[in-house]
């Protein structure tokens, strides 16, 4: 008798779940393309990690949904200090993951903004103003903005030889024209 009951309730449990697998409907059992670009994207970039630093009252790595902005970075890292200048910050960029956010403190900026008189700045300058650079023509300058488009804001005047086209020699006669 007791074989018999336990049978039973074997074969219930079964039932129940083989009709809770079976209940789904076709579209709820699709799969996946894996080789569709825009699930992967939109699975890989649902959170992003951005540094911030610089004269930010809590700086570090911090994760953001993707799509999020500067300002949204600066407010997780507990604002602005007095000392900071956000004047050349934009703050309704949209993030990269990877992007470190530095925010300047006044006199750093000041100091910056003497150093940098009369230069290229790489992370602003427009397609005209790059190709009046030496050796950089309307090809470079357009693959130079899609660099930081893609890459985010050149960390370094050195990062330029990232762009294909752009090497040693050709850094060398420009290094002194451009800023970051």
């Amino acid at each position: 008798m007791r074989k018999r009951i336990y049978l039973f309730l074997i074969v219930v449990l079964g039932m129940l779940v083989l009709v809770g697998c079976v209940g789904k409907s076709k579209a709820d059992l699709q799969p996946i393309d894996i080789q569709d670009e825009t699930i992967l994207k939109d699975v890989a970039e649902e959170f992003i990690y951005i540094h911030v630093c610089g004269a930010v009252k809590k700086p570090g790595v911090y994760e953001l949904p993707a799509g999020s902005r500067i300002h949204q970075a600066v407010e997780i890292a507990g604002g602005f200090r007095k000392k900071a200048d956000t004047s050349g910050l934009n703050q309704a960029e949209l993030l990269v993951d990877g992007m470190q956010i530095y925010v300047p403190s006044k006199s750093e900026h000041k100091n910056s903004d003497e150093e940098s008189a009369g230069k290229v700045n790489l992370n602003t300058a427009s397609k005209e103003e790059l190709m009046t650079l030496t050796g950089i023509g309307e090809a470079k300058a357009e693959a130079i903005i899609s660099y930081r488009e893609k890459h985010g804001k050149f960390k370094k005047i050195e990062d330029i030889m990232n762009i294909s086209g752009i090497k040693e020699g050709m850094f060398a006669k420009i290094e002194s024209d451009i800023t970051v």
